[in-house]
């Protein structure tokens, strides 16, 4: 009988794929715990625990289930620590007569794994995650012979081919989208609710992640880790929100405040990432909630929510394959200044920045409107070589996977694409963040001021920004009205000045 090995890795935790529908007896699931993987961009501690937890969850689940699964943690006797020398030595030692994987996420183990089954005397075979509601080539193929991809039209399309809040052809309340609606600023401390949390002890995991010498980053509670690593805490965080959270989700999207880390949003980002949570079953679970509480949830929560699922995350895997590997060397504006060492401490005196990154170091999370309007912000409007950020944006965070990491970051956030996510730089003064949460209230700086002692650097750094770029920003119809400002200010040169003098002692901010 033949023989066949079967790739499972770290993001591929789908108990739903077609290759678990029977236990087959000439079938063996590979999974591996590697220093190629944990080296290949320094990880966050909790990043690097989540995944091997959840990956032995996954693979005492398929051996309950009846599959044989062969495991190797990271300190066992034979681990190569590299996925090609892995697979060679199990072929070689058990006689494989095939080898399949399922289609990476991420292009560098796509090209590994395209050059490990050409080096390998057998026959080999790709098949789909059976993850995504579209596949690779999808989003290019629909935007063909387009200048630009908008994400809207790649949503509303969506929601049509998936039926997903819509009345016929048309969109249920007859609107496609309530983003203005999904703005609001957090006053009422007394309508947070705390998230679903799962303790767990991890402290052995930890210590041989130490003991293994992989440089890590961040801070982690050993006894009582939160994060969901199997399908049914994954179900139950996802129970959790709609249950709890959903009602005031697309309200306080955008909100940023001191008083708590995930306010409404759902916590099901690693979950789905890793495949743990499949997106259309989170989005049919989060629409069947809302048709059953229609009376207390308003269409506006769910479809934000929605959005960001089927529009934004499927949108920007759409961009990744359509664009790599030459998205990843994009850099419209030609930024080279060096990330702040406080980046990975925390310890800057611009509280919108210190308390997004050091709650990025405490819990591996931080939401939407911290990536972009605060931290990613602040690095676009100085200049920060674009390599430095996707470097740290991909080890910081625990959903971090480069297929969704770049795109938003070298793309919505730094615009280095120069206009292929975004049609424009996602850029603000201190105003929006002033206006969004109590960060400014905490500060040394005055959001108010644009010049002098305790001046916002977002203020003088924002004129700055667009005053260097003139040449590349100028014709763009969306910013025209900034620089028809920026002509008119009176105090133009002092701005510019103390723009200068804030990026001379960045690190001193």
């Amino acid at each position: 009988m033949s023989k066949t090995l079967r790739l499972i890795l770290g993001d591929q935790l789908n108990l739903a794929h077609s290759w678990f529908d029977e236990v087959e007896s000439n079938v063996s699931y590979l999974m591996l715990e590697m220093r190629q993987e944990t080296d290949y961009v320094v990880h966050h501690i909790q990043k690097v625990v989540a995944f091997f937890q959840s990956m032995r969850n996954f693979a005492d689940q398929l051996q309950a289930d009846g599959h044989h699964v062969t495991y190797f943690t990271l300190d066992q006797s034979g681990n190569e620590q590299d996925l090609g020398k892995m697979i060679a030595k199990l072929v070689k030692n058990e006689g494989f007569d095939s080898f399949e994987y399922q289609l990476p996420d991420e292009y560098r183990l796509d090209q590994q794994l395209k050059a490990i089954c050409e080096g390998l005397e057998l026959q080999t075979r790709a098949v789909g995650s059976e993850h995504f509601l579209t596949e690779r080539e999808y989003l290019q193929d629909f935007f063909k012979g387009k200048k630009t991809f908008l994400m809207e039209t790649f949503y509303r399309q969506m929601r049509k081919d998936f039926d997903i809040l819509m009345e016929g052809k048309e969109p249920l309340d007859g609107k496609w989208n309530f983003d203005a609606e999904n703005r609001s600023a957090l006053k009422d401390k007394r309508l947070l609710r705390k998230p679903k949390l799962h303790p767990k002890s991890v402290n052995l995991l930890v210590e041989m992640i130490e003991k293994a010498g992989v440089k890590t980053i961040g801070t982690i509670d050993e006894t009582a880790f939160n994060w969901p690593t199997s399908r049914a805490e994954s179900l139950e965080v996802l129970d959790y929100f709609c249950e709890n959270l959903l009602i005031h989700f697309g309200d306080y999207q955008d909100a940023m405040t001191t008083w708590d880390p995930f306010l409404f949003h759902s916590r099901l980002s690693f979950a789905m990432n890793s495949k743990m949570l499949s997106p259309l079953e989170v989005v049919r679970k989060v629409e069947n909630h809302w048709k059953e509480s229609q009376s207390e949830i308003s269409i506006s929560q769910v479809e934000g929510f929605i959005r960001q699922i089927i529009g934004w995350r499927e949108y920007m895997r759409g961009i990744y394959w359509a664009k790599m590997p030459d998205f990843g060397e994009l850099n419209f504006f030609g930024h080279d200044r060096k990330l702040p060492d406080w980046f990975w401490t925390g310890k800057t005196k611009m509280k919108c920045l210190s308390h997004s990154i050091t709650q990025s170091l405490e819990q591996a999370y931080a939401h939407h409107i911290q990536r972009l309007m605060v931290t990613g912000n602040f690095m676009l409007l100085a200049g920060i070589d674009p390599d430095e950020i996707d470097q740290w944006y991909l080890g910081i965070y625990i959903d971090a996977i480069e297929w969704v990491e770049i795109t938003n970051t070298r793309g919505m956030s730094q615009f280095a694409d120069g206009g292929i996510v975004g049609t424009k730089p996602y850029v603000s003064s201190a105003n929006y963040i002033k206006k969004q949460g109590n960060y400014c209230s905490h500060c040394v700086y005055d959001p108010n001021k644009k010049t002098g002692d305790g001046a916002c650097p977002f203020n003088s750094l924002y004129w700055h920004f667009y005053n260097r770029n003139r040449h590349k920003l100028e014709k763009n119809p969306r910013i025209g009205m900034a620089y028809r400002t920026l002509d008119k200010l009176k105090d133009k040169t002092e701005i510019l000045e103390q723009a200068e003098k804030y990026l001379e002692d960045i690190e001193n901010l």
